[in-house]
């Protein structure tokens, strides 16, 4: 069967499911090999559940004519997607970056929803099968779509904007993260870039931090739209407060909106300034686009502000890598609060050049004079000396069970793979 013929099958059959698990009646199953599993094996699990489709690409698991036999099913997924999205039609913004990509997105997306009825990425299925199965979402109703992009290789932000052909692009940031993959923090900048080719080649247009000087290189010959905290930008705004949610202050036609949130760090300051850019450039008045930020809180252990009975705690654990550590470490240093602990988890996937970046981390965590300070990681234990270091967090959950912390303001950070939320009740 081509792409033509399954996209009919997908207008009558409009669900697509990759779980056996989370079938639902009348959708197509498709079979997705991973590392450790092949999907092909559950086809006649997704059937029995009620799908009424599933696309395998192994002859061995054809079941009649409810089985559609493919030559990659991932490529078909990535095509069928392509397909609807040219069908659709509606604008797209499509969102990556090194740090910041998701909380951007949210408030993009929220403050798009203020007025227009949009399709956004849920959570973080940025990759290339989450970017398709949330294209394959879109409907004829849909105003507009935010679609975020990750990477963790060369040629990845290429081959989901070939998929997603966004209009306008948003590029965060980039830093160092995933250095692994992409070997240098030069091969970040240029995966990340690859969003701004495609912008190029198609005519499109970019929101771009216009203080952000890796940004502005790349983006040259394509159409921007700015926003920071230079005077000339199409969106101007500075920092006012940050202790501990950020207040900031942003401008239309001479008018000075000072606008209190939900996001901890003056980093967020590009975040919030971003979504105002893409409001205002939709036409959404100035007072709505305040308000909904202003409303919007963070969830999923990003920037996440938490009052215990014992601590008040910074819980920033979802992701990690040297660049938003600084970011979180320089933050929580100029708060004025005391007395302050830092709780540091290993940041990953970052190469051969992992110990020497964990070891500028634990340099600017002396210079901060904190009260307590716990190292959890295999890299940070061989560097942290001077610091309570901990191979693992069972380690660590073990710690501080025996004696526990009471009266810190705590800032919690690590890559997702850290495991960090399991030590938040002990705080």
């Amino acid at each position: 069967m081509n792409i033509a013929e399954l996209y009919e099958l997908f207008l009558h059959y409009p669900k697509v499911v990759t779980d056996s698990r989370k079938c639902v009646p009348n959708s197509i199953f498709f079979a997705l090999k991973g590392e450790k599993f092949d999907g092909n094996a559950f086809t006649e699990k997704a059937l029995n559940e009620g799908c009424a489709y599933a696309v395998i690409d192994d002859a061995k698991y054809l079941k009649g004519d409810r089985t559609i036999l493919v030559d990659n099913t991932l490529k078909a997924l990535q095509q069928l997607a392509h397909r609807h999205r040219k069908m659709v039609g509606c604008p797209i913004i499509g969102i990556t970056g090194t740090n910041g990509k998701t909380t951007t997105k949210e408030l993009i997306a929220t403050v798009l929803s203020s007025k227009y009825n949009i399709l956004y990425t849920e959570g973080n299925l940025n990759n290339s099968i989450g970017v398709p199965l949330t294209l394959l979402r879109l409907n004829h109703d849909h105003e507009m779509a935010v679609i975020e992009m990750g990477a963790s290789h060369p040629g990845d932000i290429k081959e989901l904007a070939d998929i997603v052909l966004p209009n306008y692009g948003l590029i965060t940031n980039v830093g160092r993260a995933h250095l692994e993959g992409f070997g240098s923090f030069e091969g970040v900048i240029k995966t990340k870039g690859e969003l701004y080719d495609y912008i190029r080649m198609s005519k499109g247009k970019i929101f771009i931090n216009q203080n952000n000087p890796y940004l502005m290189e790349i983006g040259q010959g394509i159409e921007h739209i700015t926003y920071g905290f230079d005077e000339k930008a199409f969106t101007w705004g500075c920092v006012v407060s940050c202790n501990p949610y950020l207040i900031f202050d942003w401008r239309q036609q001479g008018k000075i909106h000072t606008v209190g949130t939900h996001l901890i760090g003056s980093y967020n300051l590009d975040n919030v300034l971003a979504a105002v850019a893409v409001g205002r450039y939709f036409k959404i008045p100035a007072e709505r686009i305040s308000r909904v930020i202003a409303a919007y809180e963070p969830t999923n252990n990003r920037s996440q502000l938490m009052k215990t009975k014992t601590n008040e705690l910074i819980i920033d654990a979802y992701n990690a890598n040297p660049s938003s550590m600084k970011v979180a470490l320089d933050n929580f240093a100029t708060m004025d609060v005391s007395p302050k602990a830092v709780i540091l988890g290993d940041m990953f996937e970052l190469g051969p050049t992992s110990d020497e970046l964990h070891a500028e981390v634990v340099s600017q965590v002396k210079e901060g004079h904190y009260e307590k300070v716990f190292l959890c990681g295999e890299h940070f234990q061989r560097v942290g000396d001077g610091f309570t270091t901990f191979k693992t967090t069972d380690e660590l959950i073990n710690a501080l069970k025996d004696k526990s912390l009471e009266g810190y303001h705590i800032l919690i950070k690590g890559s997702h793979g850290m495991a960090f939320e399991k030590i938040v009740p002990l705080l």
